[in-house]
């Protein structure tokens, strides 16, 4: 599969280039604002690893992951939408508030991945919001990876990807609105995080695949 990865000089980008790399099997580019930074942390990753700047990076792709900060991801949605077409885009970001009392998930009824989906043409899958960067960066997480989105093919190929990156099991989560759900995971596992100075993920219990994690 080729992957196109913005954000790919990010943290969580970053990370999840590094274990798909380390994976292997997939063609990866790492898409960025900045073609040289992109092209410099390709370099890093192997011969498998390409860098260019975003709106080249998701020509020719299977799937393109949209791995900026959330604060940045509408407008790089607009950015890519031409160049995207008909790929499927996975979206990890979740749109989040620091407080004294904690991290809260955006009050929007409407999720980022869902208002994503209004930008772009081609199928937007949601997944992978309770991994943190840290816990890729060690290797693969002994966590599950839940994805969610109304197109089958497109979720078929973001749980072929979650697969490689995760010890655990690749989910399927249901239909693109529960995005916001799955957004909101983040700011449970960050708040419990600093509570507890853990690096928390979630495992769903009760459930065994008895294939690949794409079935």
């Amino acid at each position: 599969m080729k992957v196109a990865i913005l954000g790919g000089t990010g943290s969580f980008g970053g990370a999840l280039a590094t274990r798909l790399a380390a994976a292997g099997g997939d063609e990866i580019v790492i898409g960025s604002r900045d073609e040289a930074r992109a092209q410099a942390a390709a370099e890093a990753l192997g011969p498998a690893v390409t860098g260019a700047a975003n709106e080249d990076a998701v020509r020719g792709v299977d799937l393109a992951v949209l791995a900026v900060k959330s604060e940045g991801a509408l407008d790089t949605a607009r950015s890519i939408a031409a160049s995207l077409g008909s790929t499927p885009l996975l979206s990890v970001a979740s749109s989040l508030s620091f407080g004294p009392g904690g991290v809260r998930p955006d009050p929007d009824t409407v999720s980022l991945a869902e208002r994503i989906q209004e930008i772009v043409s081609g199928p937007v899958v949601a997944g992978l919001h309770s991994i943190a960067a840290a816990n890729l960066d060690e290797g693969p997480p002994a966590e599950d990876a839940l994805v969610c989105g109304d197109d089958e093919q497109a979720k078929r190929l973001a749980l072929a990807l979650a697969a490689r990156v995760v010890a655990g099991q690749a989910l399927d989560a249901g239909p693109l609105a529960g995005a916001r759900t799955l957004e909101g995971l983040t700011a449970v596992i960050i708040n419990l995080n600093k509570r507890y100075r853990a690096h928390a993920g979630i495992t769903v219990s009760g459930i065994q695949l008895s294939g690949t994690a794409t079935e």
